[in-house]
């Protein structure tokens, strides 16, 4: 399932109305950078806007709106408003599980980490054994 979310952002620069829009793609930006990236950066960069710019500042001074969520994002919409650090943290685990079942089908042969409890508590406990101890990388 893709996740994906719209970033709306109005904003009124030199008497004029400016309405920029930008469709994120969540897994992409998550795969690439492991975070969400200021948006409001990557709406200014995707239309041009200068980010030492009077005209970024005053879209800067506006909220974002977000919409037509997609995947585990729309868990994270809330009347316009997006739960950026709540998604990284279940998009973060989600790719865990999906990594850990992986390692089970092929080296266990087991399809369903689910029907596995104590394994699966224990390929997390692995898991975050390594990260503790920095062997993460």
């Amino acid at each position: 399932m893709k996740n994906r979310i719209i970033a709306d952002i109005t904003f009124s620069f030199k008497g004029e109305t400016h309405q920029l829009s930008l469709d994120v793609d969540l897994d992409g930006t998550m795969e690439q950078d492991g975070r969400i990236p200021n948006l409001y950066t990557k709406l200014a960069e995707r239309h041009s806007i200068d980010p030492y710019s009077y005209e970024h500042e005053m879209m800067m001074a506006e909220p974002i709106r977000f919409s037509d969520a997609e995947g585990i994002a729309a868990d994270y919409l809330t009347d316009g408003a997006f739960d950026l650090e709540g998604f990284e943290a279940a998009w973060h685990q989600v790719r865990l599980m999906r990594l850990l079942g992986m390692i089970a089908e092929s080296e266990m042969g087991i399809e369903d980490l689910e029907a596995h409890p104590a394994l699966k508590r224990a390929l997390v406990e692995a898991y975050l054994c390594g990260r503790e101890s920095g062997t993460d990388q």
